[in-house]
């Protein structure tokens, strides 16, 4: 007679713990506020094993980047674009950081970021706009260089 009340309380405790479980998950959203920090994390990453590391729950697979100066297809193509910058002369110790929160709304989010000198002064200011994708990985940045336009 115990066994079948040990089971029936079994499964009570089992589906509590799926209720609670679902309803403490993270949202996709949520998902894709962490997945970006894991992306600002890649932009000062020197290592691209690391980087790649950074990216790969961070990023799909055939996710895209594109600003005024490159567009790449794919994780892999990120993080050499990232080795690129990181690695240009001109920008030699140069750092890319988070400068606003992060804004989310069906599936998309925006975010400013600015560019750092050695010393953190703010070299340029941009605007990110993205996508994410059901599990809240990045599909799709596209970033843009400065201020707004001032023509209306």
């Amino acid at each position: 007679m115990k066994t079948p009340m040990i089971a029936g309380i079994l499964l009570s405790v089992a589906a509590s713990l799926c209720i609670y479980k679902e309803a403490h998950a993270a949202s996709p959203a949520d998902t894709a506020k962490a997945s970006l920090e894991n992306y600002f994390k890649a932009w000062r990453e020197p290592d691209a094993d690391k980087r790649t590391e950074l990216l790969s729950t961070a990023w799909v697979e055939d996710g895209t980047y594109t600003d005024p100066s490159a567009h790449v297809e794919g994780r892999d193509a990120l993080v050499e674009h990232i080795s690129r910058f990181q690695s240009n002369p001109q920008f030699k110790n140069f750092s890319i950081v988070r400068a606003s929160g992060i804004d989310v709304h069906h599936r998309t989010f925006r975010f400013e970021w600015e560019m750092q000198d050695p010393a953190g002064k703010s070299i340029m200011r941009g605007m990110d706009y993205g996508e994410f994708d059901d599990d809240g990985a990045i599909t799709k940045i596209v970033g843009f260089f400065g201020p707004f336009p001032d023509d209306k």
